[in-house]
């Protein structure tokens, strides 16, 4: 006869191990490693104190004895930093929420609104436990309550996921209410109704990858950040993402020992033909510190560059127009992809560095259909009411409303900086002459004699946006050559280091767009 304090110990054991022998797991899952191995990829060694752990194991009926009840919950250590975890087990009922999984997930959460600490979720969960409905669904203590801890954390630590298999059902808000969501291709999937469902429902065909999988989240939603090949690529993007970010609401960001960067900046990485396309990344990698720069949602607006990087050691936020990628305007998901990632900086106290080559919004009727208007007014609206230090940079053209949203004079940056190639205006002066002159140019019936006509024009106009000219009237603080950039910006932001809110308002809230 075993004793209790044996029973104890081989309930331990057995909770550890999962729900699937280890040699059936591999052979089932050969790309997945198991949640233990995922949470030692995450944290440092010999840091993790696990709660809840026999969650489930005094149940008399044995079928409803589930290792930790299918979650893995407790506090690390990321660097020596404090964080919460969530882990699910894929093995242990497709990872997906009971009663007991529930009242684990919110404890921590709890525990994360209470000490302050960052989470990161480690997501592998097939959604609600179908066979414990009352569990999981209608109650104070269920799924809702999950939600609402995550809401009340957003904006006071950081909260990022790494999707590393299913996020079904209401269990995609989940990732949705995260600051950070970095999927594995092939195994990482976010949707609300599974293709089987669709089908029933709407009668529509359609794939799980096609619905809720990596490429689509990544290049077409938006709902994810990153997509990687394996668990530990997007497990390590994980630990490095945090490096960037404080532990609260209430710190700064480490920093650290500078390094110049990647490549030297010129005078021929800007082309001073305003319609040239031209990769801003290369302007971003001649200014940060090599090899700092975190891009996020890469693969979705791609007219829109935004991402974490270091300048001397401190960390800055960056939102880029890119020309080579839709001329640089701004639309609807680019609109709302910086509105995000403006908001987070914000919310973490990171300065933003916003780099202008913009014709403007994009026009015409499927996007006014799309409400260009109001995406447009959610970005002005973060980046006018973000507290941190801000500076503008124009690279090369900054027309019409797209200047305001890329934080004009008005929006009270710390400086508005320009290369010798900018320009800025309520449209180019080709637009400008047309819309001026329209009845006159269709008035002349000679070919040459109308461009010339427009040439003369428009070369009245270009005075008029005259760099000097935007500078003497202090438009512009300074006109700085590309070689001298980051020198520039560097000193800016050390000028910036003790800046303070204006107001003792709350942190707001990292609201999803």
């Amino acid at each position: 006869m075993s004793s209790p304090a044996a029973d104890v110990l081989a309930a331990q054991e057995h909770a550890r191990r999962g729900s699937v022998p280890p040699d059936e797991r591999a052979a089932r899952w050969p790309d997945k490693l198991p949640v233990r191995e995922r949470l030692a990829l995450l944290l440092d060694p010999d840091s993790f104190v696990e709660d809840g752990l026999l969650a489930s194991a005094g149940d008399p009926d044995p079928a409803k004895v589930l290792p930790a009840d299918g979650v893995v919950t407790g506090v690390g250590r990321i660097d020596g930093r404090r964080v919460a975890v969530i882990a699910s087990d894929f093995t242990v009922k497709a990872g997906s929420w009971g009663a007991l999984t529930c009242e684990k997930q919110i404890r921590i959460l709890e525990r994360a609104d209470r000490d302050l600490l960052p989470v990161v979720y480690l997501v592998d969960a097939a959604g609600g436990r179908l066979t414990d409905q009352m569990g999981f669904f209608p109650g104070r203590r269920g799924a809702s309550a999950i939600f609402h801890q995550q809401v009340t954390l957003s904006g006071r630590v950081p909260q990022i996921c790494v999707l590393l298999g299913p996020s079904a059902a209401g269990g995609a808000y989940m990732p949705a209410f995260c600051d950070w969501v970095g999927m594995v291709e092939g195994n990482a999937s976010m949707y609300l109704a599974s293709p089987r469902v669709a089908e029933k429902v709407t009668g529509e065909i359609t794939s799980l990858e096609e619905m809720g999988g990596a490429e689509m989240h990544t290049s077409v939603s938006g709902c994810a950040d990153e997509r990687f090949g394996s668990d530990w690529e997007a497990i390590a993007a994980a630990r490095l993402l945090l490096s960037y970010l404080p532990d609260d609401y209430r710190s700064a960001p480490a920093r650290t020992v500078g390094v110049p960067p990647e490549r030297a900046l010129h005078d021929g990485v800007v082309p001073a033909d305003p319609n040239t396309p031209y990769d801003v990344r290369d302007v971003i990698e001649g200014v940060v510190d090599a090899g700092s720069f975190f891009e996020i949602k890469a693969r979705w607006a791609q007219e829109m560059v935004v991402g974490l990087a270091r300048l001397d050691g401190r960390v800055v936020g960056l939102v880029a127009n890119q020309p080579s990628v839709r001329s640089g305007a701004i639309f609807v998901d680019s609109a709302d992809k910086a509105t995000r990632f403006i908001s987070m900086c914000d919310a973490y106290n990171v300065p933003l560095l916003f780099l202008h080559d913009v014709p403007g919004f994009m026009v015409g009727a499927a996007v006014e259909r799309a409400g260009i208007i109001r995406h447009g007014a959610k970005l002005i609206a973060a980046m006018s009411s973000a507290d941190v230090p801000k500076i503008s940079v124009v690279l090369r053209k900054s027309y019409a409303a797209g200047n305001y949203a890329m934080c004009a004079p008005g929006f009270e940056p710390r400086a508005t900086l320009a290369l010798p190639t900018a320009t800025i205006g309520p449209m180019s002066p080709e637009a400008s002459t047309n819309a001026v002159y329209a009845n006159k140019i269709a008035a002349i019936a000679d070919p040459d004699e109308r461009a010339a006509f427009v040439a003369a024009r428009a070369a009245e106009q270009e005075r008029d946006l005259n760099l000097l000219r935007l500078a003497g009237e202090l438009v512009v603080d300074a006109v700085v050559p590309p070689a001298a950039l980051r020198a520039e910006l560097v000193a800016r932001l050390a000028d910036a280091d003790g800046w303070t809110r204006r107001t003792g308002r709350r942190h707001h809230l990292i609201s999803p767009v």
